[in-house]
């Protein structure tokens, strides 16, 4: 009874064995003892221990060992000398090298099964009696029932455990299923998955990598490693090589048992060694036939995974697979309406501020000259820098280009680089992710992005910053490019037509620009006249602004005299069409009468202070009055004004001076001296006044 309830309180078969041990001790002298236990229906040790005086494991068949002999009869088996034993030749040699004398062998049964067998030893000759193998084979039955309950509870914990398991894997796969129908942000849902199979597979890290086709690498998309060194960083990008290769080739999962150099990507080979990462099973994941990217899955011991953790994670690849590829089929739906939402907004802005010009207004030689080159490159893609002044109508020789060209079914996208501030000019000529900056709380797509298989006009190209020119550059030579925030390369294909003002050569003289992106954008320069070389256009233009705003503003006006007209005609327009554009409305608006009612005196007032005259088409006084200050100001007269031009010019040179000869800009001498860029630049051209004698 006391023998029963002490092997009772044992929980494992090592406390049992050295229990049963004690407690036999205080009946006779023995020198060992044992207990094994056979795996069921198998001749295979389950398990071997000692409760006293442990030997090593003879190397026999399993056979030719008296504890089987015993196991299979069902019967103790005693040996009074092992000097004089005959059933067991070949234990018998054993026996003798341990010096052992004698031994008991009981067989450990339960109404059900038999379990193994229990046996004592001495060292010395010491049969043992018919009441001690009695009294050995009740012990037997008891210590038969404790391991049979004993494996008992194993088993049902390791039926547990199995379930658990189970049931773990299959909320797996119920999470995934769950994820992939309600979070389509990627990274979130790759993150949550890892994290996850993590956990349920009891591994220490988890990866995914997505695959770049047109590369042949694949980039670490989403790493889960909490107890890592940080050394190994998402975003990199690896070689498909090795255990990576053989997984996307065979369709099948690759083991990697240790960190071999040749199964482990090349990059990031030494961070995975000093990480201690050890094993690790990679999985391809593929849907509909094509492969999307690996799912790696590693731990820091050498275990290896088990067939069964291979088949669960196979499954759980397609999963992920599926997911993926429902993120990235929404990204990409994603993009294409926020693109089209852009798109539309922006043609509805272009349609609204819509110069109304059906054709472009003129037949002079100069300007026939200029659309006989418009045609000419209009077919070709070839980039096209318009060259002059401001108000020369740079933006409709673009939109010409444009509409002549096989590209004049999508979209026509203009960008004024000057009126940008230089901060955000990056940001509207590539776009951003979102976070990419302060500020910048939504994903914003670039004017070079929507202008894709269009044509992208970029006005006032000489404004550009030195420091996003190279980006540029890129951008046009290898059609491709970043937004801001991301490391995703975005190819497009783009026409581009630039303008610009300045003169390119003296700014890369000067270092204001690069001479690389000169050279990509004047590949056919075409230079647009300023108004003052075509003079025989400005009658028809008169004509049509004077229609165009009378038509806007509900006036009949049926003519303009030849006094106006020739007044309008004499003036050199420093600021060109734009200028004669804005005059011609201020005149619509102040005529009363039939025949336009032009404010010359305004023109005059430029240069010399004259008293204000207004045409009114009527009176030969008048007329005569007109003619001679015309013909003043083109002769150059200064008896009225020279003192006032005096002047000008030496407020423009202290100007300059005092700006180191920058014209634009918040500290440039037009801003310094409260005047428009283009009518300082109109009135250094007009004084002979370089910019550069004052830098």
């Amino acid at each position: 009874m006391r023998i029963s309830e002490a092997i009772a309180a044992c929980r494992e078969p090592e406390e049992l064995a050295s229990t049963l041990a004690d407690e036999i001790g205080e009946f006779f002298h023995f020198d060992h003892l044992y207990l094994t236990v056979f795996k069921e229906n198998s001749r295979e040790i389950e398990y071997l221990v000692w409760g006293k005086g442990s030997l090593p494991f003879p190397d026999l068949p399993i056979e030719e060992l008296p504890m089987w002999q015993a196991m299979a009869s069902g019967e103790p088996q005693h040996t009074a000398d092992w000097d004089t034993e005959e059933r067991f030749p070949q234990f018998k040699e054993w026996a003798q090298k341990m010096r052992l004398g004698s031994g008991v062998r009981v067989p450990l049964t339960t109404p059900h099964r038999r379990l193994g067998v229990f046996g004592i030893s001495r060292d010395t000759v010491n049969p043992f009696s018919e009441e001690d193998i009695c009294f050995l084979q009740l012990v037997g039955r008891v210590v038969a029932f404790a391991l049979d309950d004993g494996l008992n509870l194993r088993r049902a914990q390791s039926a547990q455990a199995c379930l658990q398991t189970q049931n773990e894997r299959l909320q797996l796969l119920l999470n995934l299923t769950n994820r992939i129908t309600s979070n389509l942000h990627l990274r979130e849902l790759l993150r949550a998955v890892a994290a996850n199979i993590r956990e349920v597979m009891q591994c220490d890290a988890v990866a995914v990598s997505l695959l770049d086709s047109a590369s042949g690498t694949s980039r670490l998309y989403v790493l889960d490693f909490p107890q890592g060194k940080g050394l190994i960083k998402e975003e990199r990008v690896l070689t498909i090589a090795g255990a990576a290769k053989r997984a996307l080739e065979t369709l099948k999962p690759a083991v990697v048992n240790q960190a071999d150099r040749s199964e482990l990507p090349a990059e990031i080979y030494d961070q995975l060694v000093a990480e201690g990462l050890k094993s690790s099973c990679l999985f391809p994941l593929m849907n509909r036939g094509r492969a999307l990217g690996i799912l790696s899955i590693a731990r820091t011991t050498e275990a290896p995974f088990a067939p069964c953790d291979v088949e669960f994670l196979t499954q759980a690849a397609g999963q992920i697979a599926i997911a993926i590829e429902n993120a990235l089929a929404y990204h990409e739906i994603s993009e294409l309406k926020d693109k089209l939402a852009q798109e539309k907004l922006y043609l509805e802005e272009e349609i609204r501020g819509e110069m109304n010009f059906e054709n472009i207004v003129g037949n002079s030689p100069t300007l026939k000259h200029v659309l006989e080159l418009v045609e000419t490159v209009a077919l070709n893609d070839s980039t096209v820098l318009l060259l002059g002044e401001t108000g020369t109508g740079k933006e409709l020789i673009a939109r010409a280009i444009h509409d002549r060209s096989r590209r004049k079914d999508r979209s026509f996208v203009k960008m004024n680089c000057a009126a940008i501030p230089t901060g955000l000019l990056e940001s509207e000529l590539f776009g951003h992710e979102k976070g990419a900056f302060t500020g910048a709380i939504a994903q914003k797509i670039g004017r070079l992005e929507l202008a894709d298989q269009g044509t992208l006009f970029l006005d006032e190209v000489g404004d550009i910053p030195i420091e996003i020119q190279p980006k540029l550059l890129r951008a046009l030579q290898e059609r491709e490019f970043e937004r801001l925030g991301s490391t995703h390369t975005r190819k497009v294909n783009v026409r581009l037509v630039a303008a610009t003002n300045r003169d390119l050569e003296e700014m890369i003289a000067q270092r204001e620009f690069r001479s690389d992106l000169y050279y990509r954008l004047n590949v056919f320069p075409i230079r647009i006249p300023p108004l003052r070389e075509r003079k025989e256009d400005i009658p028809l233009l008169v004509s049509y602004f004077v229609q165009k705003f009378a038509k806007q503003m509900q006036k009949k006006i049926e003519g303009i005299s030849p006094a106006v007209m020739k007044g309008l005609t004499a003036w050199e327009w420093p600021g060109n069409i734009r200028e004669l554009e804005n005059f011609i409305e201020r005149a619509v608006i102040l005529t009363r009468s039939r025949s336009l009612e032009a404010p010359l005196a305004e023109l005059r007032r430029s240069n010399a202070q004259e008293p204000a005259v207004t045409m009114r088409g009527s009176g030969k006084e008048d007329i005569a009055q007109i003619v001679k200050e015309t013909l003043r100001v083109l002769k150059g007269n200064k008896t009225a004004g020279g003192g006032r031009a005096q002047k000008q010019r030496e407020e423009i040179v202290r100007a300059l001076g005092e700006s180191k000869g920058r014209v634009g800009g918040a500290d440039g001498a037009a801003a310094r001296m409260g005047i428009n860029r283009t009518t300082l630049l109109s009135r250094m051209k007009k004084f002979g006044i370089d910019p550069g004698q004052y830098a």
